[in-house]
């Protein structure tokens, strides 16, 4: 091989190549950015309902759900906005394994006493009522946007005292019949009598 004037034999020609160039490493940093766990953690009004999963839930034992409206929502227990709420609670209750049985509507929060099938099942319910009510109320109110500050509140009821204290909580001060369905579950049908 002829390198300029210079003849170079076969086997040194290896040795004047080029080895390839690689890409270099470059070390990132490890703080920053997006990341599981990331950011500061909500406090005082502004924390919210945790996004913990959700204690498990059977057909045999029903929950307390708990749903909250922002600020410039009206005041749930005006007649209008009463009106849209139980239109709503009527066309989506006992649906699928998710059943209303006892509702209390108070100023800036709903409280209910629901049987599901199991957590799926009320997690799928409480989405369809919540949007039921944000449309009506939206509609009602002649605005857009979201109704509710955030995801349900839900306590699963396992003994005949918590059944009775969360119907005197749901009942204190709200409105709303006693109960809107008939209860399929023991500690709803006896449970709660049995605790007084």
């Amino acid at each position: 091989m002829r390198i300029g004037l210079i003849w170079v034999p076969v086997e040194l020609e290896c040795r004047f190549k080029m080895a390839r160039a690689g890409q270099l490493g470059v070390a990132l940093r490890t703080w920053g950015g997006k990341r599981k766990g990331a950011g500061r953690k909500p406090a005082g009004a502004r924390a919210g309902v945790s996004h913990q999963p959700r204690p498990a839930l059977s057909a045999h034992h029903p929950a307390h759900v708990t749903m909250r409206v922002l600020p410039h929502v009206w005041n749930l227990r005006s007649r209008r906005a009463f009106r849209a709420i139980a239109r709503a609670l009527v066309s989506s209750n006992d649906r699928d394994g998710f059943r209303i049985v006892h509702f209390s509507v108070q100023g800036n929060q709903l409280h209910l006493i629901v049987e599901a099938r199991n957590a799926q099942r009320l997690s799928r319910g409480m989405q369809g009522l919540a949007t039921w009510i944000a449309r009506r109320l939206n509609q009602l109110i002649g605005r857009r946007g979201k109704v509710f500050a955030d995801r349900f509140h839900a306590q699963v009821l396992r003994t005949p005292l918590e059944v009775a204290r969360a119907l005197a909580y749901s009942s204190a001060g709200g409105d709303g019949p006693p109960l809107t369905a008939a209860p399929r579950t023991w500690l709803l049908r006896r449970g709660g009598r049995r605790a007084h």
